[in-house]
């Protein structure tokens, strides 16, 4: 079997805040964060909605792009939210 890492963006109720991590187990590290198990910036401004998220199978990748997402601005991030999830929904309950 192979790995999975994914890339990951989380918002607030009010889409103010975006949050960008890695992990290897998507569904485990939001659900971390929406039961605020995890002291710091997430906990603090409530950043608990899975808006968008990419997967891949090497780790070194994973991280180099969530530093490229973290690089660009608010706009482009908002962009690529949009492309994959137009209405901003929730994606927790799909994974």
């Amino acid at each position: 079997m192979r790995k999975q890492y994914y890339v990951y963006i989380l918002t607030n109720k009010t889409h103010s805040v975006l949050y960008i991590g890695v992990t290897r187990d998507l569904k485990r590290r939001v659900y971390e964060h929406k039961e605020k198990f995890i002291e710091g910036f997430t906990k603090r401004y409530n950043v608990d909605k899975l808006v968008y998220y990419e997967v891949g199978e090497d780790v070194m990748g994973a991280i180099s792009r969530e530093k490229q997402l973290k690089d660009g601005t608010r706009l482009r991030k908002i962009r690529l939210i949009e492309s994959m999830n137009a209405e901003w929904h929730d994606l927790y309950e799909d994974l």
